[in-house]
């Protein structure tokens, strides 16, 4: 019996990752998996976990650089209706981890509930979101989250109530194989209001981030409350490029990788930053960014 086999229907080899990251960047995955249920799924990461292969999720791929040389293992995409669910009861809101952020967003609005429209903007899946704490510059994901149905490595599905979960600035404790889904707990809001005031929200940040024609992300995490575009800036390295890979001028914390960039020059572009703003400025920036 071959590694795949009963998987061929939802699971195939060599799939080339640029599609799926906003770099558009990066070698194929050696398998690559869309189940369509839980129970695909589960047998799926049982599998993997049998053959010792290595089980990574990809969410919206806003924050994956994929090296040029591909990806080991099994790179699971949780797109299937089953996983990108959406349902609203009283002021409560739970989503599938592999629905789009901005989707659980614009229904919380809609629905009347307060508390997610700041993240308007911010771009990837909800398990993604919870996973690093995705957040603005007001609030962020896990202050409002009451729950969490993860996977774990050895197969086991369990919920993880508020009070055993941590959130921090961009990470959480939610760190198990998959996250399936989250609960949140929102607060009663006028739907127009709401939408007025997450427009507002959408149009500034639109404003200072990269067309949605060119392929970029948003590299840095900001250290100690200042932004990390501010600190690119002050060390003079607003316009850098390595290669085909550029700072992107309005906001630097962003890199644009123009036609024929590698994911070598995007990497070296990062090291010629972390370096120039440690030797100028004292700060060690930390990516935001995973690189498989």
């Amino acid at each position: 019996m071959s590694f795949l086999s009963g998987f061929e229907h939802f699971v195939r080899d060599n799939e080339p990752m640029a599609a799926h990251t906003w770099l558009r960047l990066g070698g194929p995955a050696e398998y690559f998996a869309e189940p369509t249920s839980f129970e695909e799924l589960s047998a799926l990461v049982a599998r993997c976990r049998q053959e010792d292969v290595p089980v990574r999720l990809l969410g919206g791929g806003s924050n994956i650089l994929v090296r040029d040389e591909g990806v080991a293992g099994m790179v699971v995409r949780l797109a299937a209706p089953v996983f990108c669910d959406i349902q609203v009861s009283g002021d409560r809101i739970q989503a599938g981890a592999g629905a789009k952020l901005s989707h659980l967003i614009s229904t919380a609005v809609r629905e009347g509930l307060s508390g997610l429209e700041d993240l308007v903007g911010i771009p990837g899946t909800v398990g993604g979101a919870l996973r690093g704490n995705s957040g603005g510059d007001n609030s962020d994901l896990g202050q409002w989250t009451a729950a969490a149905q993860v996977l774990t490595r050895s197969g086991e599905i369990l919920t993880h109530e508020r009070r055993s979960m941590n959130f921090a600035y961009r990470q959480s404790s939610l760190d198990e194989l998959v996250i399936l889904q989250g609960a949140f707990q929102l607060e009663a809001g006028n739907p127009v209001e709401l939408t007025k005031r997450m427009q507002k929200i959408w149009i500034e940040k639109k404003a200072n981030q990269p067309g949605s024609d060119q392929n970029c992300g948003a590299i840095f995490k900001n250290p100690g409350g200042v932004s990390a575009s501010s600190l690119i800036e002050q060390a003079g390295l607003r316009n850098a490029s390595v290669g085909e890979a550029e700072v992107f001028d309005r906001r630097p914390n962003y890199l644009v990788a123009h036609p024929g960039a590698s994911s070598d020059d995007v990497l070296r572009l990062i090291d010629l930053i972390r370096s120039h703003v440690q030797d100028n400025l004292g700060v060690e920036l930390e990516t935001a960014i995973e690189v498989w």
